[in-house]
């Protein structure tokens, strides 16, 4: 996937956008727009939106600090990634509006599913063990999956904005 100089500018604003609009939202806890941009991205760039999510990835170590917590950082954004390139291409706008905020809740409902193998790896525990941290995170997992639900309506205009400038910018 060979990147233009254009494409790396945009990639690395998409990538800053995400950070700064989590950076943003720290005041509510489980409340941001990380899924809505993932989905969005993968919609218009396909395979390419993975620069934008590992720039932000990559943004969140730099400022966060690469802690333990960081290490799931590396595949729990992948995972929305995939399941978006999975979903058909061409949906009417309504069917999108609806997958794509229940897709986005989904992942926002798992979060704490997927979270919990590597602190499970990563802190010695037990199946029962992970269960049980896995079940201690259910009510932000919960907060999660249903402001991922609500913020997933943005995705469809967020698409038909970025498909837009990209026939703008491909034009001129």
């Amino acid at each position: 996937m060979k990147l233009t100089i254009r494409e790396m500018a945009i990639f690395s604003m998409l990538g800053a956008l995400m950070y700064v609009s989590k950076v943003i939202m720290e005041f509510a806890p489980n409340i941001h727009l990380l899924g809505v941009f993932t989905i969005a991205f993968t919609v218009v760039y396909r395979a390419k939106a993975l620069y934008p999510i590992y720039i932000y990835v990559l943004l969140n170590g730099l400022f966060g600090g690469f802690g333990i917590w960081w290490i799931p950082y590396l595949y729990i954004w992948a995972v929305l990634w995939g399941i978006t390139m999975l979903l058909p291409r061409k949906m009417p706008k309504p069917v999108a509006v609806v997958v794509y905020s229940v897709v986005n809740a989904l992942h926002g409902y798992g979060f704490g599913i997927l979270y919990a193998p590597a602190q499970a790896l990563l802190f010695g525990l037990s199946f029962k063990g992970m269960l049980a941290w896995i079940a201690a995170g259910l009510p932000f997992d919960a907060i999660h999956g249903t402001s991922n639900f609500i913020c997933g309506f943005l995705i469809v205009p967020i698409v038909l904005v970025l498909q837009k400038l990209e026939q703008i910018t491909k034009t001129t």
